[in-house]
C-alpha cells in the first residue's frame, strides 16, 4: 500500500504539469464583418514586437493534439500563434453531415466568403496590436489551406503565408496579381490533394515573382501534418517556423 501511494504521490506532479501544458490555451473574440470568431492563443507575455501566426484548420477544426504541439514549436521559434476559428462549430457539424464530398465542395463555396472575411477581420485587429503590427503570418491547412491562399491574394498586410496540403479553392476566379513570401509543404503520397496541385501552385507563384518555395514530404498522406509524435510532422512544423521567424522578423 506505502508503494502505490509513493508511485501515486511521484505522478502527481507529472499529472498536473499535464493539465498545465493543455491549459495553455487562451482564449477572445473578435467582431468581423461575418460575426463573432473565436480565437484561441499561444501568445508570449513578454513586451517588444514579435511576430503573430495565424493558424487555419481543415475540416476537423482544432481538436488534435498537433495545434497544442504546433503552438509549442512557434513559440520557442519566437512567434505567437493564434488558432482562428472560421469553422463555427455549426459549420463542423455541416460538414460532417454533409454525406458526399460534392456536398461538401458546395458547402465550402457557399460559405468561402464568409470564411475570408472572418481572417481578414482577424489579421487587422492583430495588425492593430503593438507587438504585432507589420508582423503577421498565416498558415492553412488543406480547407484552411484555401481559405488562407484566397484571403492574401487579397491582402498586403501578410507579411508571409505557410499552405499545407491545400490551394486556392475549387473555382476561385479572382486575380491574384501577387502573393507574401510563400512556403507550400506537401505530402507525396496526399491522395485528396496530390501534389500535382501543389506543383501547379508554385509555377503560379514563381510566374507571380515572389519568394516561393515547395517542400514535398516524401510518403506523407493528406493529414502527415498533424501526426503527433512523427518525425516527418515536426520536421515540416519546425520548418513552417523557421519560415515564418526568418520572413517576418524583417
Amino acid at each position: 500500500m506505502r508503494i502505490i501511494f509513493a508511485v501515486i504521490l511521484a505522478l502527481l506532479p507529472l499529472a498536473l504539469i499535464g493539465n498545465a501544458q493543455a491549459a495553455t490555451r487562451g482564449q477572445f473574440t473578435v467582431q468581423t464583418s461575418s460575426g463573432e470568431i473565436l480565437v484561441e492563443s499561444f501568445a508570449s507575455s513578454a513586451g517588444g514586437p514579435r511576430p503573430a501566426v495565424l493558424i487555419l484548420s481543415g475540416s476537423k477544426g482544432f481538436g488534435s493534439s498537433a495545434y497544442d504541439e504546433i503552438g509549442r514549436i512557434f513559440s520557442a521559434a519566437g512567434l505567437d500563434t493564434y488558432l482562428v476559428h472560421v469553422l463555427s462549430q455549426h459549420g463542423l457539424e455541416a460538414i460532417t453531415s454533409a454525406g458526399s464530398a460534392r456536398a461538401r465542395i458546395g458547402y465550402y463555396a457557399q460559405r468561402q466568403s464568409d470564411w475570408i472575411a472572418a481572417v481578414h477581420g482577424v489579421v487587422t485587429y492583430l495588425n492593430t496590436q503593438p507587438p504585432h503590427v507589420g508582423r503577421v503570418g498565416v498558415l492553412g491547412i488543406s480547407l484552411g489551406a484555401q481559405i488562407a491562399a484566397a484571403s492574401a491574394a487579397e491582402r498586403t498586410d501578410i507579411g508571409a503565408l505557410v499552405l499545407v496540403d491545400g490551394g486556392f479553392p475549387n473555382g476561385y476566379s479572382r486575380p491574384v496579381r501577387s502573393l507574401p513570401p510563400l512556403q507550400l509543404i506537401w505530402g507525396s503520397a496526399d491522395r485528396t490533394l496530390p501534389l500535382s496541385i501543389g506543383q501547379d501552385l508554385h509555377r503560379m507563384a514563381q510566374g507571380l515573382g515572389g519568394p516561393v518555395s515547395l517542400d514535398v514530404y516524401q510518403g506523407g498522406a493528406h493529414d502527415f501534418f498533424l501526426k503527433s509524435g512523427t518525425q516527418q510532422a515536426e520536421a515540416a512544423q519546425q520548418s513552417a517556423a523557421t519560415f515564418f521567424a526568418m520572413r517576418l522578423s524583417r
